[in-house]
């Protein structure tokens, strides 16, 4: 004979099985609300914590309780230097948007902050040897690279030594700034050559003047001025290339487009160089 329930235990057992299903699901799945570690930490104790995890490389759990000390004590002792924290650690982490983007919120908060050149110098560091997934694997050379990260690299470093010229990282920053001109001009120069390549010697020359006109200090000027030759002759400007030639012969007597040392081949040896390219 078929034995039906009463409804209340129906309902009873019902809810017995949804609980388990509940708690099997938590098992499953994890506590969607997991408790939080820091609960009740002083503001010390979680700056303490975020510069232990520092020392061990654990930059994400750093960061993690450097935004809780902020978020829980905005205008505690600690907050300031805890923005810094964070920006570095976007920076170990070579995450460089997140450690601009923390770097530039921290200038705007605190114009007159006493590590203000500290934090420039972090801004130039950024980028300074950012590099993508595709230039690691290739290996491609800096001066081959997009300069627009390289010359905010420059510009923080540039800020840096200008507002703040004794501070203790304005010799480093300076010598910064020296490799990128260099690097900058070179970039410059690897796009004329590219267009010689092409016989676009218009665009070329355009290249060149601007390495000329703007890092006139570099060490692409001799390649700048010899490319200015090379242009002015493919485009039969005689008179330029005679004055470009002068203004070589002045500044680098040793170049091998002025003491002729080059392949006896060569029947117009002021074209040498169109076997670099």
């Amino acid at each position: 004979m078929l034995r039906i329930l009463p409804l209340n235990t129906l309902f009873t057992r019902a809810f017995i099985f949804i609980g388990a299903l509940a708690l099997s699901g938590c098992a499953i799945f994890g506590n969607p609300n997991p408790l939080d570690e820091t609960k009740g930490w002083s503001e010390q104790r979680l700056y303490a914590a975020g510069q232990e995890k520092m020392a061990d490389k654990n930059y994400d759990k750093g960061i993690e309780y450097f935004q809780k000390l902020e978020a829980r004590y905005p205008h505690g002792v600690y907050a300031t230097q805890a923005q810094l924290e964070v920006a570095y650690a976007y920076y170990k982490k070579s995450e460089s948007v997140l450690c601009l983007s923390a770097i530039d919120r921290f200038i705007k908060l605190h114009p007159n902050h006493p590590n203000l050149d500290y934090a420039y110098y972090l801004k130039g560091l950024a980028t300074f040897n950012e590099r993508g997934i595709i230039e690691k694997y290739t290996k491609q050379e800096i001066n081959d690279r997009d300069p627009k990260t390289l010359r905010v690299s420059f510009n923080a470093f540039k800020e840096l030594v200008e507002r703040f010229p004794t501070s203790r990282y304005a010799k480093d920053a300076t010598q910064r700034m020296i490799y990128l001109v260099n690097t900058l001009a070179m970039h410059e120069m690897h796009v004329a050559r590219y267009y010689m390549q092409r016989k676009a010697y218009v665009a070329a020359l355009n290249r060149a003047r601007y390495v000329l006109e703007t890092y006139p200090n570099s060490s692409s000027v001799e390649d700048a001025l010899v490319t200015l030759v090379s242009a002015y002759d493919a485009m039969d400007l005689t008179d330029l290339k005679n004055d470009t030639l002068r203004i070589l012969k002045t500044n680098y007597p040793e170049n091998p487009m002025i003491t002729g040392k080059i392949n006896e081949d060569e029947k117009i040896w002021w074209k040498f160089w169109e076997s670099l390219y």
